[in-house]
């Protein structure tokens, strides 16, 4: 799959590409401001729209195109093996009110595509859980027996339509999947019939959380808003230090066209092998396109290279005569106590929020962050806004070895990526990037394929923990808290908002 060592692209991207939105380039006076354009964002917009109020868009890239551009899509409120741990450690009321807002965030989407008449590849499927070893299989019992106690339509089975044998799964059915482009951009269409502004490629570098609020972004227009919601996957402002909550994960995801008679029909996690999710999509009347997901690991560590072609060699293994089309790569957040953060942006807020941590379930859990917010900034009740609470103690507390494992991840990567021993920049070939010494400084090259070096600090602006080179993305990776920059230094993804600093070598 990775003879060419550069990834395909993403699927949902290729085949829905929209058109460009104008930058901001003037001030603006809203009601209510939103940061970013993936799903929680589009979600949290549209609703504010829904509800009367003037709203504006700010995305520093493409619409859409980022981290939810990436995804695999599924629409479900099971979520690998979620349910026994919420019943033990948030209850069973917790446990409800986390499959009652993730179901209801499901049908909300469906209810949205048909009011806006938009072809998005609905398909309503069931989602399984499945492991392969038969000492998890009372494992899977519990949690298929908390599944259901929280109020989905759940059962322990041990039969799937996949081509090879499980040793038990959780199947809950009824759930969905989609294309997100198409749905999103249908999305933004009507924002903007509506009198919503959608802003592409516009920074935001500053927030004053006055009354109003005022963003600036790096063309220094000025957008004033009574209400601010930032979502931006990872807060690229964290006044309430959720960063030492956040877990970043990126996956990789290999896309290839099967015969429709071997759809395995359903929705497909297991925790196992470094996680494996499996579906399928529409392609053409003969056959359809299996997704397959997995190769787990943190941004900036290891060969990707190599994930990419043990990834596609489970696809082929088990899928014999897959034709590979696709291959693109996804990242997450895992917050260290389960549950999204999705609420006021930290103790003091009063009218700033932030939708971050949805830990692999954005799209559900994007759906639900638009309403939650919604409800928070209008005035209206909303049964799951303590579950979802950024400010929420007491599972931190609960969960406090789950923080403590990150923190000190965090901890062994600024300290110890700088006593790597560097490579020689002689010893770079082309196509290859690594942080190397130049004079006795560190500096991260990367050599393009005609031979030339690009050089930039190898400092994350985030925090300062020192980049790592994803060989099959071309892209430098923070392992601490996941920014991404590409060769010449430019941000692809946050937290960070500034570039690396270029160095003359």
């Amino acid at each position: 799959m990775t003879e060419n060592r550069h990834v395909k692209g993403s699927y949902w991207l290729e085949t829905a590409p929209g058109g460009p939105l104008p930058p901001l380039t003037g001030d603006l006076d809203v009601d209510v401001a939103v940061i970013g354009a993936g799903i929680a964002g589009l979600s949290t917009a549209w609703e504010l729209t829904q509800a009367g109020l003037r709203v504006a868009v700010l995305e520093a890239g493409r619409v859409a195109a980022g981290v939810t551009g990436h995804t695999t899509a599924k629409l479900t409120a099971l979520h690998t093996l979620v349910y026994d741990k919420l019943r033990r450690t948030r209850g069973p009321e917790g446990a409800r009110l986390y499959a009652r807002s993730q179901g209801e965030a499901v049908e909300r989407a469906a209810e949205i595509a048909r009011e806006l008449g938009v072809d998005c590849d609905w398909e309503r499927r069931s989602a399984y859980t499945y492991v392969g070893d038969e000492g998890r299989v009372e494992e899977l019992r519990a949690e298929a027996e908390a599944a259901r106690e929280a109020g989905l339509r759940a059962s322990f089975v041990t039969e799937t339509g996949l081509p090879f044998p499980v040793a038990g799964a959780v199947r809950v059915e009824d759930q969905a999947q989609f294309h997100p482009r198409k749905y999103l951009l249908a999305l933004v269409e009507d924002l903007l019939a509506s009198g919503a502004a959608v802003h592409e490629h516009t920074v935001v570098v500053g927030l004053d959380e006055g009354e109003p609020c005022r963003l600036t972004t790096d063309t220094r227009a000025t957008v004033t808003a009574r209400d601010v919601v930032v979502a931006t996957h990872y807060p690229i402002f964290d006044r309430a230090l959720l960063f030492t909550r956040l877990s970043p994960r990126r996956e990789l995801v290999v896309a290839g066209t099967i015969g429709r008679e071997r759809d395995p029909d359903g929705m497909f996690i297991t925790p196992d092998e470094g996680t494996r999710s499996v579906r399928t999509a529409p392609w053409d009347e003969d056959r359809r396109l299996l997704i397959v997901t997995g190769e787990h690991f943190t941004p900036g560590t290891g060969d990707t290279r190599a994930r990419f072609d043990d990834l596609s060699a489970w696809a082929a293994r088990h899928f014999p005569g897959v034709e590979f089309t696709h291959a693109w790569a996804t990242q997450d957040n895992d917050p260290t106590d389960t549950v999204p953060l999705v609420g006021p942006l930290h103790p003091g807020a009063r009218h700033t929020y932030v939708a971050t941590g949805f830990g692999g379930w954005g799209m559900s859990g994007g759906v639900m962050a638009g309403r939650l917010l919604t409800a928070q900034i209008t005035g209206e009740e909303c049964a799951w806004s303590e579950l979802y609470d950024p400010r929420r103690l007491r599972s931190q507390v609960r969960e406090a070895p789950s923080f403590l494992k990150h923190q000190a991840q965090v901890a062994r990567h600024f300290v110890g990526d700088r006593l790597r021993p560097s490579p020689p920049l002689e010893s770079l070939p082309p196509g290859e990037g690594a942080v190397v010494r130049v004079n006795g400084d560190r500096v991260a090259v990367y050599r393009d394929d005609e031979g030339a070096l690009h050089a930039v600090s190898p400092r994350c602006t985030h925090m300062g923990c020192l980049v790592a080179f994803n060989g099959a993305e071309d892209a430098w990776e923070c392992p601490c808290h996941g920014s991404r920059f590409d060769t010449d230094g430019k941000v692809i993804q946050g937290p960070a908002t500034k570039p690396l600093e270029q160095r003359d070598i």
